[in-house]
């Protein structure tokens, strides 16, 4: 204990609180891990020299003779050795750790605002932010000389016997042992030993060689980046700090007028320390974001412009950093509006994240908020004019499987993505009971609608151009207009309702493996322009006029159909009844009845005679790549039930979906994930030989699903499970601490239920 305070000099705890404060400047786990490991490649040259000039000054009074200040050199040499090795191995992988189960609860945004508060001057004290080269010379003077006197006391002393008392050295020169050697002889002796040194001398002459090495022909690096030493707010303030005092107001508005706010957040202050370590903390300046391309001040618009547009090797957005395209974006016109950065760019990733900077500071969000939507790692390029535009990122949903699903004889797991505890469950559970026997279906191809609104100058001349198009010769004429927008949509039918002079065409069409809404759309344009030129005086009102009807409840799709519609039959014998679904056929047909088709009258339901087809609809949607807002249209079903007549202990169930709009090409199906589901199911793309097939597959694959979830349910809701699932499933234990956050006013409760 009384060497306590002696151990505690040699040990220096400063490059620690660096480190730490290095940590603590990332907005996310990656950038905390990316600041450590940076700090440790800028300190660990000058900790691991520092190292060994302690241990080697220390190392000195191990030759004292005076046996407890020996064995206090060696603990504290031992102490110093240490205190390396944890500090260059467990310590940064515990900082790690620590801030990343800290950040769950902390607003680490706020701790970041108070680490801001001193100046970035305090740290910079050398123009060029370099280690002092003064110092790194002493100290490798001190070391070489250092070195010299261990080597002299161990090695080139001889005759060094120990008293068996107080075990001092007594070293005694050789040539005081043997005067009369001759220098031959001396010389001979002095080789022998050098040969048989120790191990801890062979240890000591390399890490001395390697050291000499190293600072001969690595010392004149500079250890710090171009783009960190040559931005233009750290080499103002550095030559501010050298040649004027420091003063706070002046120093204040010098950070308002040379940082923009884009840069102002990207640099992160190090609490004030020793003069001898203020050179070192300027190599650990973190970027928040690093800016891309160079990072010299930025320069005027026009410079800016000339080069965005320019077309020579070396100019182009690529030799622009990000600030100089904020500054490009928030002068406004139309070389980089915002809304086209990725393709004025050429880089959609550096695209989006630009964007993100702008929106968070518009939006007024708190620094490192919008850090958590994620946005890297993601193949834009599908998503630019396809699938999104203004993209800020993209939102992960948990996507669970289903199955195995049996049906018409082949075997299927479903990919269901969804954020409702307990549904994927429970279609499992029905899929389960199906598969005993399987699931049979069929399928027909209805054609996806669209139907524009035209306008006449009377009723009389609206019933001519009616019975015009209803004509035969006249249909096939404005068939081949509209068949000539596309290889694979073909006009399958044409209804026409009148209300006064306006007329609604539905035209109905089928579209091969592509959903269809924009292949129909586009023919649909052409057949009117053919309808036109017989009828001049035929005004376009709107290319829909909800005739269609498109993402909206109506009887029309129910009675009429849209896109596919699908009838799937099983029957569930009574031994599963019981295992699977604990339950019979009586209770299931009985509640079907009454809830399915008596309540959905009682509420005047359109294609609502069910009891969540929706849940499955949608989960195979997401998880797919479909267009998630037409589950309006494509949950229209009807769930029969009834005792099996050969059997009446069996239960014979069925599903009608008139109304399926699926599709296996085009939209989101080309996104990585959502094409990955595709081909779980073996639907990805189009047919190679029969376009539409694909289609029409996946079209019975989720009224399948639809199938084993409605049985699920039905079973649930007669053994009083619905609340007991989603109780353990919707309410875990982080569903329910969340709950007691008070910036969660709500709890998600049970799901959907008719």
């Amino acid at each position: 204990m009384d060497a306590l305070f002696f151990l505690l000099l040699v040990i220096d705890l400063s490059n620690s609180g660096r480190l730490a404060q290095l940590a603590l400047s990332g907005s996310n786990q990656a950038e905390v891990t990316q600041n450590i490991a940076r700090g440790l490649e800028l300190l660990g040259p000058a900790i691991s020299l520092d190292t060994i000039v302690e241990v080697l000054l220390v190392g000195v009074g191990t030759l004292s003779g005076v046996q407890r200040l020996e064995v206090l050199c060696m603990f504290a040499v031992l102490s110093v050795l240490v205190n390396y090795v944890v500090f260059m191995t467990f310590y940064p992988a515990c900082l790690s750790l620590i801030f990343d189960l800290s950040r769950s609860g902390v607003d680490m945004s706020v701790v970041r605002e108070k680490a801001k508060g001193s100046l970035l001057l305090k740290s910079l004290t050398e123009e060029e932010q370099k280690a002092n080269p003064v110092l790194q010379r002493v100290k490798l003077i001190m070391t070489t000389g250092l070195m010299a006197v261990h080597i002299y006391s161990r090695v080139a002393f001889s005759g060094s016997d120990y008293d068996a008392v107080d075990k001092t050295l007594t070293p005694t020169l050789s040539l005081n042992v043997s005067n009369n050697r001759t220098e031959s002889g001396e010389i001979a002796d002095i080789i022998i030993k050098w040969l048989t040194m120790s191990a801890d001398h062979i240890v000591i002459s390399i890490v001395l060689i390697a050291l000499v090495v190293k600072f001969i022909c690595f010392d004149n690096r500079d250890p710090l980046p171009d783009q960190l030493r040559q931005s233009g707010p750290v080499a103002i303030a550095a030559k501010a700090s050298q040649t004027t005092p420091i003063d706070e107001e002046h120093v204040e508005q010098e950070r308002d007028t040379e940082i923009s706010p884009v840069a102002r957040p990207l640099l992160f202050t190090i609490e004030d320390q020793s003069s001898v370590n203020a050179s070192t903390q300027t190599d650990l300046l973190p970027l928040r974001h690093r800016l891309v391309g160079p990072t010299r001040p930025p320069r005027p618009i026009q410079e800016c412009l000339d080069i965005l547009n320019s077309t020579e090797e070396g100019s182009g957005p690529a030799s622009l950093s990000d600030e100089e395209i904020l500054s490009i974006v928030h002068a406004g016109g139309t070389h980089c509006p915002l809304h086209r950065i990725e393709s004025v760019l050429n880089d959609p990733e550096r695209g989006v994240r630009i964007r993100r900077m702008i929106i968070s500071g518009r939006a007024k969000m708190p620094v490192g908020r919008l850090d958590v939507l994620p946005y890297e790692h993601f193949d834009y390029r599908k998503v630019l004019n396809a699938c999104c535009e203004n993209v800020l990122g993209y939102v992960p949903i948990p996507v669970g499987y289903a199955g195995p699903l049996l049906l018409d004889g082949e075997t299927y797991y479903v990919p269901m993505a969804t954020t409702e505890g307990a549904l994927v469950a429970s279609t499992n559970r029905g899929c389960k009971a199906l598969s005993v026997r399987g699931v049979r279906s069929v399928v027909e191809d209805v054609g996806m609608t669209r139907a524009p609104c035209v306008r006449f100058p009377s009723v009389a001349r609206a019933a001519e151009a009616k019975s015009w198009i209803e004509n035969d010769e006249n249909y096939r004429v404005v068939k081949t207009e509209f068949d000539s927008t596309s290889r694979f949509g073909r006009l399958k039918d044409c209804h026409i309702a009148m209300d006064g002079p306006q007329l609604y065409i539905r035209f109905v069409a089928i579209t091969g493996d592509a959903m269809g809404m924009n292949m129909v759309s586009k023919g649909a344009e052409m057949a009117l322009r053919r309808i036109q030129l017989q009828f001049p005086d035929m005004q376009i009102i709107s290319l829909s006029g909800n005739f269609c009807c498109d993402k909206k409840p109506a009887a029309i799709n129910w009675i009429k159909g849209r896109g596919k519609r699908v009838v799937t039959e099983c029957t569930i014998s009574a031994a599963t009844l019981r295992s699977v679904l604990r339950t019979d056929a009586k209770t299931l047909v009985e509640c079907n009845k009454l809830k399915n088709m008596g309540g959905s009258a009682m509420a005047g339901s359109i294609g609502g005679n069910n009891a969540h087809a929706a849940n499955m609809v949608t989960a195979v949607f997401l998880a797919t790549g479909q267009d998630p807002a037409q589950n309006v249209t494509s949950s229209n079903c009807s769930t029969a039930m009834e005792c099996w007549a050969e059997n009446s202990e069996d239960l014979y169930m069925t599903c009608t979906m008139p109304s399926l709009e699926v599709g296996t090409v085009g939209g989101g199906t080309g996104l990585p994930g959502q094409s990955a589901c595709l081909e779980m199911l073996g639907v990805r793309g189009a047919h190679p030989t029969r376009p539409g097939d694909n289609a029409k597959k996946l079209a019975q694959i989720v009224c399948a699903t639809v199938m084993a979830g409605e049985l699920s349910l039905m079973a649930a809701l007669v053994n009083s499970d619905l609340v007991k699932s989603h109780m353990r499933h919707n309410r875990s234990s982080i569903a329910v601490s969340s709950a007691n956050n008070p910036l969660n006013v709500t709890v998600s409760s049970c799901s959907t239920i008719s």
